[in-house]
């Protein structure tokens, strides 16, 4: 992937510094640096404080997501303990707060952190505003190649963009969290688990880890449960035997049988839906949060679950 280690188009940050895609501003610079900046390009404002916990967060959010768009928008940063003046005629009440101003007038804006994906929906919108969106970046094309790898069974392959693209930027949380899936998929529950470790706890809490969390508990849940041809033989003479066929729906999720384990846990619904305080219900929930919202398998076990819930 070698157009990963390329410059990017021209006009993009391949040809911009980072510094003067995100600049500290004081109330003498504020017109010249967001105002008449503004008429070119859009320039989004980020008013925070050194005490404030919220703006500690969302400050790196924007750096990165700013960075991200390639010189398609700017930012600035204005500590509003410094720069009381500007922050009472900018009427800010509460930080962190972000306005984002285009043609010398404000366009957008929002109080308090964000995700990333709303923040990159906010930067893509402002980009799209003026005109200027590049179009996926290359780091944008490899995180899309390697996500479809990985989705099309082939984690070697993914894995390798996945690091190529850590090479360059090492704390991109959608290519960390692509490897600890890679290493899943391939069965290396102890290597993902490693890495999820080693992350800084107020990564971890991030929502790009939280259904590699997941996953990772219920690969290990399911490496614990037993041999599938016990299990399923436990299962053949004794179809009641609800604890044997749970441990069966672990077993075959961690061997990547996917459906099948849902196929379990549906059963046991099916047979009786309060089995152990709905353990079965709970544990199809956690395989939902694993998968994501808008995995194929979430999707249909979902209305097969409404089905039986609502049958």
């Amino acid at each position: 992937m070698e157009t990963l280690i390329g410059t990017g188009p021209a006009g993009s940050q391949g040809g911009a510094a980072a510094a003067d895609l995100i600049k500290d501003v004081e109330t003498a610079t504020f017109a010249a640096e967001v105002l008449d900046a503004s008429m070119s390009v859009p320039v989004i404002v980020d008013f925070w404080a050194t005490w404030c916990g919220p703006c500690k967060t969302l400050g790196p959010q924007l750096e990165k997501a700013v960075k991200d768009a390639r010189g398609a928008v700017k930012l600035v940063k204005v500590d509003v303990d410094r720069n009381q003046e500007l922050a009472a005629q900018m009427r800010i009440q509460s930080i962190p707060a972000v306005y984002a101003f285009f043609q010398g007038r404000p366009v957008d804006g929002f109080v308090g952190a964000q995700p990333d994906s709303q923040l990159q929906a906010f930067v893509k919108r402002l980009a799209e505003l003026a005109g200027t969106s590049q179009g996926p970046s290359p780091v944008e094309q490899a995180l899309e190649e390697a996500k479809a790898l990985l989705e099309g069974g082939q984690p070697a392959a993914a894995s390798a963009l996945f690091g190529q693209v850590l090479q360059h930027e090492p704390d991109n949380t959608a290519a960390l969290a692509g490897l600890m899936r890679c290493r899943l998929a391939a069965g290396d529950t102890a290597g993902a688990r490693k890495m999820f470790e080693s992350l800084a706890e107020e990564l971890r809490s991030r929502s790009e880890f939280e259904p590699i969390a997941a996953s990772l508990e219920l690969a290990e849940a399911g490496s614990a449960a037993g041999p599938i041809p016990e299990l399923m033989e436990r299962v053949a003479q004794n179809h009641g035997d609800h604890q044997a066929r749970f441990d069966l729906a672990m077993a075959l999720y961690a061997d990547s049988k996917r459906e099948s384990a849902v196929d379990e846990l549906l059963e046991i619904m099916r047979r009786q839906r309060d089995w152990n305080e709905e353990a079965a219900r709970k544990q199809l929930l956690k395989f939902f949060e694993a998968w994501g919202p808008t995995d194929p398998l979430t999707l249909s076990a979902r209305r097969r679950l409404s089905s039986l819930l609502f049958s």
